[in-house]
């Protein structure tokens, strides 16, 4: 489901006279469906880059990401929103959404699944009164749940997740454990950054290490 090769990420920083950062270089990684791969290395290393390499949010400066059966590296714009449409689903550290849009309906994002997204808010201990609140107003922990429940609600092939237990108390941990385990279960590939060793230990199929 994931095939990186040789990847290459080059940050210039037009600000500072145009100086080069190699924030990733020659990368390599597969993943298949049913596996949760955690990626680790120390802090400053590039798990975040790569997850959004991935997800095509950052271009890839050189080497391949094929993603789905997608190559990121030289999709359009319109290949891209379609994969993450129907394959790809990214659960980002924060949560950016339109402002004044209710909660239930920052989760549905347009699906026809009310009844599956009420039952993901409640799993996922969002009281009720709170789904029709802007999620802007809600606490960092009641935001990554919102974060969550929009990922989750519908099955994809592939879930990229970066620290999707942070902020969360441990009854919300483990539901986010259970859920993460379910979509490896139906054949999911998976790649996270879990800094709660417990989290990772509980996901993890293998752990893929970053220099």
């Amino acid at each position: 489901m994931i095939r990186v090769e040789k990847l290459c990420k080059t940050f210039v920083l037009h600000n500072q006279g145009g100086v080069e950062l190699d924030v990733l270089k020659d990368i390599d990684l597969e993943v298949e469906a049913g596996e949760c791969v955690a990626l680790q290395g120390a802090s400053g290393v590039g798990k975040s880059t790569l997850l959004k390499c991935l997800y095509g949010n950052y271009r890839i400066s050189r080497g391949s990401a094929r993603v789905a059966g997608v190559e990121v590296a030289s999709a359009s714009p319109r290949e891209l929103l379609r994969l993450r449409r129907d394959s790809v689903a990214y659960v980002s550290q924060f949560l950016r959404v339109i402002p004044r849009i209710a909660a239930l309906e920052v989760v549905l994002d347009g699906a026809p699944l009310r009844a599956q997204a009420e039952a993901l808010l409640a799993r996922l201990r969002i009281p009720r009164h709170l789904w029709s609140v802007p999620p802007a107003t809600f606490s960092g922990g009641e935001q990554q749940r919102i974060n969550l429940a929009r990922s989750f609600l519908q099955p994809r092939p592939v879930l990229l997740l970066d620290e999707p237990t942070a902020s969360l108390d441990a009854e919300n941990c483990d539901t986010v454990v259970s859920l993460i385990d379910e979509a490896r279960a139906a054949g999911a590939a998976i790649v996270g950054i879990f800094h709660d060793h417990g989290v990772r230990e509980a996901v993890a199929t293998r752990v893929h290490e970053l220099h």
